[in-house]
């Protein structure tokens, strides 16, 4: 089902009249921008993505929800015991260990939720909480499109503008890490070793940008980090905060101790600050999810509270031996509910459909029309622990995510495989320009940035 999007409509009818081509902007963001040093990784779409003013309004609203939702989830659910909401949720060892060092402080409040559209609304797949995000330079994208006339004249005569998200990270880095205004930190953007080399000018490109909010960021990796002296160090400078580019499942790697558990303590004695902290992938997670998502849990929840919960966030279920609570109430074995539903999918348009051992299923990618569909190469474990499933609304599907502490491809190579399979799934949405009402947003509140399917507050 196609959503009508009246902007949208009419942007693209101005383009027809003028017979613009269609690459005309993708072009002009390659001439003005090293797009290649940027999270687009090269690539683009080749017009704007506009979000009408009234579902922005509903979607910025359930998302702060939800983390509102997610923010309270060990006290409603495990009496204030964080540690045990980590191992509810996947994590394990040294993960656990690390969330319990954070000191039980709110969850940052700077994410992306990657979002799929039905026919009546915006929809999470996932959360994606944390400082390592892709997108967060996604305004790079957006001022250069609007050096082209025809969208300039198309945002100016329709009052439209965009949440710069540099901006807002910059906000949120100084609030959650207590740092003064005019302050100038020393922060080590600091990624896992053997991954830096390909982050490297991602991030040494980023950190630029951050030179005009009076920040001096240094893109480095663990190994290069010392601590000495109650402080931390980055060839011989002492690190103020450490921006944290490595990612909770780095601590299950058996170089972990050597490399992360140094630094975590430091930042727990107040030797250096840690921006995200370790808990973010926690109530980032999909499980975190599932619990929402349980019909069991329903009652700790306020009406309107279910309400927000109900628009935007699709049933979800960690996969795990024994019953479930599906629709109605009722409840059913796990394993055996995804079997007789016949499909799983881990993304909307992937499905996967059991083969002829229950215990280990194929997966297919579907495009909309379910015989276009096409079988990939890979198999997955249907009872695996863990795992996450979830219906989407409208499609009968089900979705399968991963458990924090399990393996997960980084960004790069999904989003490879993503241009490999256009015909099945969205181009990345990093790549998308988005413009809003320009007065919608109360002074003072945090707003969503929306680039197609992501979000950043």
């Amino acid at each position: 089902m196609v959503t009508p999007n009246t902007l949208t409509s009419r942007y693209l009818a101005e383009v027809a009249e003028r017979g613009d081509g269609a690459a005309r902007l993708a072009r002009l963001a390659r001439d003005k921008l090293d797009l290649a040093a940027t999270s687009y990784e090269g690539d683009c779409l080749t017009r704007p993505v506009f979000l009408e003013h009234a579902e922005f309004s509903v979607l910025r609203d359930d998302l702060l929800a939800l983390h509102a939702a997610l923010a309270s989830l060990p006290v409603r659910l495990f009496g204030g015991d964080v540690a045990t909401f980590a191992r509810a949720v996947g994590m394990t060892g040294a993960q656990v260990t690390a969330i319990e060092r954070t000191g039980g402080q709110p969850p940052t409040r700077l994410g992306r939720a990657d979002l799929f559209r039905d026919e009546t609304a915006f929809r999470v797949l996932e959360l994606n909480l944390g400082s390592a995000l892709g997108g967060l330079d996604n305004a790079l994208l957006n001022r250069v499109f609007l050096t082209d006339p025809a969208v300039a004249d198309f945002v100016a005569s329709h009052g439209l503008s965009y949440i710069d998200t540099m901006d807002v990270l910059v906000d949120t880095l100084r609030a959650e890490c207590g740092l003064p205004a005019g302050a100038r930190p020393l922060i080590a953007v600091a990624d896992w070793p053997d991954s830096f080399p390909i982050l490297e000018r991602q991030l040494r490109y980023s950190a630029a940008q951050l030179t005009r909010y009076g920040l001096e960021a240094v893109p480095c990796h663990l190994g290069q980090l010392r601590v000495a002296d109650r402080r931390v160090w980055l060839d011989g400078r002492p690190v103020d905060v450490i921006y944290r580019v490595f990612l909770i499942k780095d601590l299950l790697r058996p170089e972990a101790g050597e490399l992360a558990d140094p630094l975590l303590r430091a930042a727990e004695r107040g030797e250096v600050v840690l921006f995200a902290p370790m808990d973010a992938e926690l109530y980032g997670s999909k499980g975190a999810l599932a619990l929402l998502s349980d019909e069991a849990n329903r009652h700790l929840f306020s009406g309107a509270e279910l309400a927000s919960l109900d628009r935007v966030l699709p049933w979800t279920r960690m996969v795990r031996p024994g019953p479930v609570t599906v629709g109605g109430g009722g409840q059913a074995d796990m394993t055996e509910y995804a079997l007789a539903e016949r499909e799983l999918a881990d993304r909307p348009g992937r499905v996967a459909a059991p083969a002829h051992r229950r215990d280990e299923w194929p997966i297919c990618a579907a495009a909309p029309d379910p015989a276009a569909r096409r079988a990939l190469p890979r198999r997955i474990r249907a009872a695996a622990v863990g795992a996450v499933v979830g219906r989407l609304p409208g499609h009968g599907r089900l979705w399968r995510g991963h458990c924090p502490g399990q393996h997960r491809p980084r960004r790069r190579d999904q989003e490879h495989a993503a241009r490999r399979h256009r015909h099945l799934l969205l181009p990345p949405g990093r790549a998308l320009s988005v413009a809003r009402p320009a007065a919608s947003t109360p002074a003072g509140l945090q707003a969503p940035c929306l680039t197609c399917h992501e979000f950043s507050s």
